[in-house]
C-alpha cells in the first residue's frame, strides 16, 4: 500500500529492458530535448498511455456522462497545449511522447531562444534563472500551458540574463561599425 506521505511512482518501465530499437529511440529523443535520463521519455510515455486509454474508452461509449467526460479530456489537452482546440476524441489516439516532450518548461526555454541548447536550458531552468510572468520556476519538467508561452523569461535578478543582454548589445555595436 505504501507510505501515505510518498508518493508513488508516475511512470511505468518498459516491459523489454534491452530492446535495442526502443533504447535507439529513447536515446535520439534525450538527445533532441537534452533531458536528464529515460525515466523522464517513460513519464511521457505513461501520460500519453493514459490519455489514449481514456479516450478508447470514451469512444466505446455514448451516454450523457461519457459526452461530459468527453468534454473534459478534450478541455484538458487543449488547455495543456497538447491538441488544438479543433480537435476531436480520435485525435487523442494520434498522440505521441513528443507532443508531451514539446510542452516541457525546458524545451519552450530552448524554442524561445534563451538558450543555446536544450542541455543549457535545463541548467537554467533547474538554477533558477528562469521565470514565468515573474515568479521563479525551478522545475524543467514543468508543463507549459497554451498562452502561457509568452510569460517564459529570465528572471529579474539573474546574471545569466545580463550576460545575454551585454552579448547582445555587443553584437549590435559590433554590427553598426561595419
Amino acid at each position: 500500500m505504501g507510505h501515505p506521505r510518498k508518493s508513488r511512482k508516475t511512470y511505468d518501465t518498459p516491459p523489454h529492458p534491452w530492446n535495442a530499437d526502443r533504447i535507439k529511440e529513447e536515446n535520439k529523443l534525450i538527445n533532441k530535448y537534452g533531458l536528464k535520463n529515460k525515466k523522464e521519455i517513460w513519464k511521457a510515455e505513461t501520460m500519453v498511455r493514459r490519455y489514449r486509454r481514456d479516450a478508447r474508452y470514451l469512444l466505446g461509449l455514448s451516454t450523457e456522462q461519457t459526452e461530459h467526460e468527453r468534454d473534459q479530456l478534450l478541455g484538458h489537452l487543449v488547455r495543456l497545449g497538447i491538441m488544438a482546440e479543433n480537435s476531436s476524441l480520435e485525435n487523442v489516439l494520434d498522440l505521441t511522447v513528443e507532443d508531451v516532450l514539446r510542452r516541457r518548461l525546458q524545451t519552450m526555454v530552448h524554442q524561445k531562444g534563451l538558450s543555446r541548447t536544450a542541455k543549457e536550458a535545463r541548467v537554467f531552468v533547474v538554477h533558477g534563472h528562469i521565470a514565468m510572468d515573474g515568479k521563479k520556476i525551478d522545475s524543467p519538467s514543468y508543463m507549459v500551458k497554451r498562452g502561457q508561452e509568452e510569460l517564459i523569461g529570465f528572471y529579474p535578478s539573474s546574471p545569466v540574463a545580463k550576460q545575454i543582454e551585454n552579448k547582445d548589445e555587443a553584437k549590435a555595436a559590433k554590427g553598426k561599425t561595419e
